[in-house]
Formats: C-alpha cells, sequence, structure tokens
C-alpha cells in the first residue's frame, strides 16, 4: 500500500512539473509574446512602449504556445559587389552602393503571418523593397547630389517609400531609419577617374612651376638691373669723391709747399722712404750719396757737392 501512494505521489509530481513547464513561459523587456492556439492568435504581451508587461506568464499547455519576437531595434545591411547592385544615377554615373536599414516590429502578429518569425525572411524582404526603392531614387538624382548636397534627403526619400511600401504588403514592421553606408564608382571607373586627376595634378604643377620659373627669372631680371644701375651709380660717386679728394690734397699739398718748402720736401721724402723700403722682393742697386738718401746724410737735407749729379754740377 506504501509503495502504491510513493507511485502516485510521484506520478503527480511529473505531471505537475509537465503541466507547469508547459504553461510557464518567460518574456524579457526586450521581447513581444504571441499566445497562439491551435495557430490562432489569442492575445499579444508586451507589445505596447507605454506598458510593460515582462516577467512569468502562463498559458494553456499543450493547446497554446507563445512565440517571442524581438522588440528592439533590428538591423538590415544591403551590400553591393563591384559588378552587381550598380546605381546609374542621373548624370549617367554608375554607383556603387551600400546601406543599412533600421526597423522594428510593430504588429507582432501581421509580422508572424509575414515571416513566420524567420528574421532571415523578413531582412530579404526589406532588403527587396530597399534596393528597389534606392535604384528608383539615386537614379534621380546627380553623383554630387548623393554624395554631398542632397544625401539626407534622399536617405529620408528611400526610408519613407519603404515604409510605405512595408505597410501596404501587411509586413508589421516600421522602417526607422535608411543610411547610405559608401557610394563610390565601380572599380574600374575608379582607376580611370584616379588617372584623370592625376594628369590634370601634374599639368596644374607644371603650369604653376612655369609661372613660378618665370616670375623668378623677372625678379632676377629686374634685380641685376636695379644692381647694376646701383654699381654703375656707385662707381660715378666714388669717382667723384676720388677727383675731389685729389684736388683737396694737391690744394692742400701746394699750400703745405707754400708755408714751408723744406718741411714739404722732408714729408715728401719721408713718403718715399716708406715705399721704397718696404721689405718685399724688390731689390735696388743706389748710392747711398745719391740725392735719395740726403736726410740719411744731412739732417737738414741739404745736398753735399759730392751728392750732385754730374748733369748739376754742369
Amino acid at each position: 500500500m506504501r509503495n502504491f501512494l510513493t507511485a502516485f505521489v510521484l506520478l503527480l509530481v511529473v505531471v505537475g512539473s509537465v503541466l507547469v513547464y508547459g504553461s510557464a513561459f518567460i518574456v524579457h523587456q526586450t521581447e513581444i509574446a504571441l499566445v497562439l492556439e491551435f495557430g490562432n492568435p489569442k492575445r499579444v504581451i508586451n507589445a505596447s512602449r507605454d506598458k510593460n508587461e515582462a516577467g512569468l506568464h502562463w498559458k494553456t499547455p499543450f493547446i497554446q504556445n507563445a512565440v517571442l519576437l524581438d522588440k528592439r531595434l533590428l538591423n538590415v545591411e544591403i551590400a553591393a559587389a563591384d559588378d552587381e547592385d550598380q546605381v546609374v544615377t542621373a548624370d549617367q554615373k554608375r554607383l556603387i552602393v551600400d546601406a543599412f536599414t533600421r526597423y522594428r516590429i510593430t504588429d507582432p502578429l501581421m509580422y508572424y503571418q509575414a515571416t513566420r518569425n524567420n528574421k532571415m525572411k523578413a531582412r530579404s524582404l526589406l532588403e527587396a523593397k530597399i534596393r528597389s526603392n534606392m535604384k528608383d531614387i539615386l537614379a534621380s538624382a546627380t553623383f554630387i547630389e548623393i554624395v554631398r548636397d542632397k544625401r539626407e534627403a534622399l536617405m529620408h526619400e528611400i526610408a519613407t517609400r519603404t515604409n510605405d511600401q512595408a505597410n501596404e504588403e501587411k509586413y508589421g514592421v516600421e522602417v526607422v531609419d535608411v543610411r547610405i553606408v559608401r557610394a563610390d564608382l565601380p572599380k574600374k571607373n575608379r582607376e580611370a577617374v584616379f588617372k584623370r586627376m592625376k594628369s590634370e595634378r601634374k599639368r596644374e604643377a607644371s603650369e604653376a612651376r612655369a609661372k613660378g620659373q618665370e616670375a623668378a627669372q623677372r625678379i632676377r631680371a629686374t634685380a641685376e638691373r636695379q644692381a647694376t644701375v646701383i654699381r654703375a651709380e656707385a662707381r660715378q660717386r666714388a669717382e667723384i669723391l676720388r677727383g675731389e679728394g685729389d684736388a683737396d690734397r694737391n690744394r692742400i699739398y701746394a699750400a703745405a709747399f707754400g708755408k714751408d718748402p723744406d718741411f714739404f720736401a722732408f714729408y715728401r721724402s719721408m713718403q718715399a722712404y716708406e715705399e721704397g723700403l718696404k721689405s718685399n722682393q724688390t731689390r735696388m742697386v743706389i748710392s747711398p750719396t745719391t740725392e735719395f738718401f740726403r736726410y740719411f746724410n744731412n739732417p737738414d737735407g741739404k745736398i753735399t757737392p759730392a751728392q750732385r749729379s754730374p748733369r748739376n754740377q754742369q
């Protein structure tokens, strides 16, 4: 009897555990729970942003099941290869465009019916819409508008159109944002543009160097002309000053000779000694009794009969 009771209690515990395990489920703050009964929706838990219904919840075991959906913002990346998904702009430029999209689930039942809670299917549906809208909208804009001038407005237009199409086709999602990550030329076009830019820069550099050399030659010629004029004027001024100095010197010499002829003769003889007796390689063969050395033989500088030359004695 005791064994029967023990087995019955264990059976009740196992059945209770199974029932509790099949009835309870936990909904996190980042999740939305969709409770289905034989595939038909019965209730939605934690879908409202204002009301927090996260926590432990119950369902009818074996009859109902809970589908958990992500409540956070989800990303879809759109990457294009060099030879695929090229966008032709209004100015006939081919672009490789990479983008990403952020979306959230707004209608859990509609999202479940469209995707069966398959994230890959949801991403493929949104990616197809975004690629199509991106090609259509960017085709009406120029390369400069896509890259710089109207980039923000174009991204907003792509997001708006994709969101409208998602609502029309009942995807149950809201496209929050679409961002163009890269808008670049294909590889072959990039190489051609790079070569063209390189040749243009070389041409500009050559023109700049030629203009610089021309300016340098012009400045150099002007400087040389000014230097020639300055040197000529300086030489002219030097000759004038030299002539004036010689005139002043001769006038002073003449005045000194008129005042004291003996002193003037002595001074001139001293200058002649200074110039003639310098320590250089020049040698003079001359008699000490000549008139040149008269101040060596006589302090008064008078010429003795021995110093007179035969011509003077005559």
